[in-house]
């Protein structure tokens, strides 16, 4: 299959390379007339696929890319659950309520509809297979034309934010630039105004700087009471903000991370394109593995276009990611004493933001057992159960109740659960991002440099964690007392740490809307909960 699409870019890239110059001009501006502000990423494929190392590796723009959540933000039959259920609980908002969400998960259909004087639209654009302009541009997600449209212009400041980057709408299409990280010289400039439709590809510092990323990836949330009055605002997703404060804001990038730099001087384009040094691989790798492999599994309900083994792929890298770049676990004393076991453990944030961070669906949690000499259990605490719950955790066994932050374990029902908690005017916990106005528990792990006392109340910890003194800049450490009864040890103490990005009551909060996309979401998670959580790092111990 790979083969034979590689073929197909060949074709593509003569074909349009070949073209007369009436025929590239068609649909180019004229005086007076609408602009089209962006083209869906096939435009793009035919000349940035068909790349690889030295090594073999492939690092195809466009096949690294589409099985991203990126390139699916549109698919994501989660957030297409969410946006159903905002609608439902503030109805008189529906209309705002699209428009606001198709900001960052339908960029482009939404910019070019503000453009044109109409609000962005969700569910009406979700026809897959409609020839439609808006419905093709608003089902290629997070795509190429969005991002490298993107100008200097407000970027690090508060306007930026919440889907407020800015794209030129003053030029016609053989004028408008598209920003990249290299200089391109004149063959390579009318290859790419051929190929794509007109764009002039040009170097942008700013596809480089996490300023960009900041745009999509800061949310502010608008609490709404009655009628569709505003009560609040909840600072969703900050994890650029929490990057600013951290030891990582002069070293790393949010593409250093998240778009590794290829060790080597490659090609960016199959056509004619020379070798440079820094091409960043768009792959994308997030936390977000368990989407990609419900987006593979049930993609002919979702209109997914990359092929099975590319999501895969990305699913297995998303993984070796958060085992390798997230969290480290240590047991760092045990003591047997009394009738009783004490352990200390020590839990590490490697990354440069909040772990876990952004979406307030995702958590992360100690999983800790002791076993006797006969290798039978003696304690536990934080295991996972088949539905996606976690034992002992009151959130997921009641959705008005919630799992406080520890400083020390003394029974099987504690566990050591970090995550944000959201509340409403009421101070209810709830999941309804309209509805919550603050959150009552932020104890998700600092990255190094971060000083809690110091930082916004907007990215600050809450409740517990902030008086823990064993909370701090680059992680926490918790206490474990254990009565022992009658077992003998010695005792192997075992501690995992774990990662969920949909949690249980995330996802089964949405069992009281009737409507497809919630029910849709909940019979997929139901039918993979099994596979909702991966083991990050373990350690082990004995006394």
């Amino acid at each position: 299959m790979r083969n034979i699409y590689r073929f197909a870019i060949l074709v593509t890239t003569v074909f349009l390379l070949c073209l007369p110059k009436s025929d590239q001009a068609a649909g180019v501006d004229r005086k007076g007339a609408k602009i089209d502000l962006f083209q869906t990423s096939d435009r793009c494929f035919a000349c940035h696929n068909g790349l690889s190392t030295s090594g073999g590796e492939d690092i195809s723009i466009g096949f690294g890319w589409r099985p991203t959540m990126m390139a699916n933000s549109a698919r994501d039959p989660y957030w297409q659950a969410g946006v159903r259920r905002e609608s439902t609980d503030h109805a008189e908002s529906k209309a705002v309520i699209e428009d606001e969400c198709s900001k960052c998960h339908m960029p482009m259909a939404r910019y070019q509809s503000k453009y044109e004087g109409k609000e962005g639209e969700v569910f009406s654009r979700l026809d897959f297979g409609s020839d439609k302009p808006l419905d093709r541009l608003a089902q290629d997600g997070v795509s190429c034309s969005l991002c490298h449209q993107i100008q200097k212009e407000r970027l690090g400041t508060r306007e930026s934010l919440v889907g407020g980057f800015v794209v030129d709408t003053t030029r016609n299409r053989g004028e408008r630039e598209e920003f990249g990280s290299f200089k391109i010289d004149d063959g390579e400039l009318r290859i790419m105004r051929t190929s794509s439709g007109g764009y002039r590809p040009t170097e942008g510092e700013q596809t480089r700087q996490s300023e960009l990323c900041a745009t999509c990836h800061t949310l502010i949330t608008t609490a709404l009471g009655h009628g569709g009055q505003k009560i609040g605002e909840l600072p969703e997703q900050m994890p650029y903000q929490e990057w600013l404060q951290s030891d990582f804001k002069d070293k790393q990038s949010c593409q250093n991370c998240h778009m590794p730099v290829v060790e080597e001087m490659v090609r960016v384009t199959n056509t004619m394109g020379k070798y440079r040094e820094g091409m960043s691989r768009h792959t994308f790798v997030g936390g977000n593995f368990f989407m990609q492999r419900l987006l593979n599994k049930y993609r002919g309900d979702l209109g997914v276009i990359a092929l099975p083994e590319e999501f895969d792929a990305a699913a297995t890298r998303t993984i070796e990611h958060l085992k390798s770049k997230t969290a480290q676990i240590s047991i760092d004393r045990i003591d047997v004493s009394g009738g009783r076991l004490q352990a200390e453990l020590s839990v590490q944030n490697l990354g440069g933001h909040k772990f876990p961070t952004a979406y307030p669906s995702r958590r992360a949690w100690v999983h800790l057992t002791v076993k006797d000499r006969d290798n039978r259990l003696v304690f536990e605490s934080g295991a996972l159960n088949a539905n996606g719950s976690i034992q002992g955790n009151d959130n997921d066994a009641d959705p008005a109740r919630f799992e406080p932050h520890y400083s020390e374990i003394t029974s099987s029902d504690q566990v050591q659960i970090y995550e944000d908690i959201m509340v409403g005017a009421n101070n209810v916990p709830t999941t309804g991002l309209l509805t919550a106005v603050r959150f009552i528990k932020d104890n998700r792990l600092l990255p190094k440099g971060f000083n809690k006392r110091m930082v916004d109340q907007q990215i600050a910890p809450q409740g517990e964690a902030m008086n823990d003194t064993d909370f701090t800049a680059g992680g926490d450490k918790i206490r474990y007392s254990i009565a022992l009864g009658d077992a003998q040890g010695p005792f192997q103490v075992e501690a995992e740490f774990w990662f969920q990005p949909i949690s249980f009551r995330w996802a089964n909060n949405l069992k009281p809307y009737g409507a497809m996309e919630p029910q849709r979401f909940l019979r997929y998670y139901e039918a993979m909960s099994s596979g909702s959580a991966v083991m990050l790092v373990r350690t082990a111990a004995t006394r």
